[in-house]
């Protein structure tokens, strides 16, 4: 995934299913750095974790 794509996954009201490491999560927010996201799994944990950009998948 790149830059751009998050930026219109967070700008959709569209359920846009993203996963990292096979795990379906949330996009929170574009990190400053322009490299990161914070993202949360999706379902009842709220847990947020920074992850890399380039790790994320979208599914099809």
């Amino acid at each position: 995934m790149n830059e751009n794509r998050v930026k219109q996954i967070l700008s959709s009201s569209a359920d846009i299913e993203v996963k990292y490491n096979g795990a379906s999560v949330w996009i929170d927010e574009l990190n400053e750095d322009g490299r990161t996201v914070t993202v949360h799994l999706r379902g009842p944990l709220e847990e947020r974790t920074i992850v890399e950009i380039a790790e994320l998948r979208e599914e099809e």
